[in-house]
């Protein structure tokens, strides 16, 4: 499921809580079957505070874990919303503007958007497959 969101008040409004966030992502990475990153064909366990186990390796694991997400503090509402500003703007944006956007200090913009930045790398192999325009 893909979503669209034409201003950063409709994607407010779309996730307005953290849990609101871990669920869509969860919708879109697992579907109905959660899969552990360390064993796929392990059993898993649903814990409290959205975390999971995976029962092979006895590791704990939430939707976070092996993404651009991961091992950071910042909530998902925060990193939904500077994938949107990086996203949707033409011209790159500065993570002191960053920081100031979505209320975060400027050393931790600077970190999202290397990590979002690295998403979009060649090293992805990300293939454009719609109309692209070049300057």
């Amino acid at each position: 499921m893909t979503v669209e969101f034409e201003s950063l008040l409709e994607l407010q409004s779309a996730f307005p809580t953290e849990q609101s966030c871990i669920e869509y992502l969860e919708n879109m990475i697992w579907g109905d079957i959660i899969v552990s990153p360390f064993d796929a064909s392990s059993k898993i366990y649903k814990c409290k505070g959205n975390k999971y186990r995976c029962k092979n390796t006895g590791k704990y694991f939430n939707v976070k874990t092996g993404t651009l997400f991961d091992n950071t503090k910042v909530e998902l509402r925060k990193w939904f919303m500077a994938i949107w500003l990086v996203t949707s703007h033409k011209e790159s944006i500065s993570s002191v503007q960053l920081s100031k956007d979505i209320g975060v200090t400027q050393k931790t913009a600077w970190f999202m958007l290397q990590r979002i930045r690295k998403c979009f790398g060649p090293e992805n192999n990300n293939i454009l497959d719609k109309a692209v325009e070049m300057v």
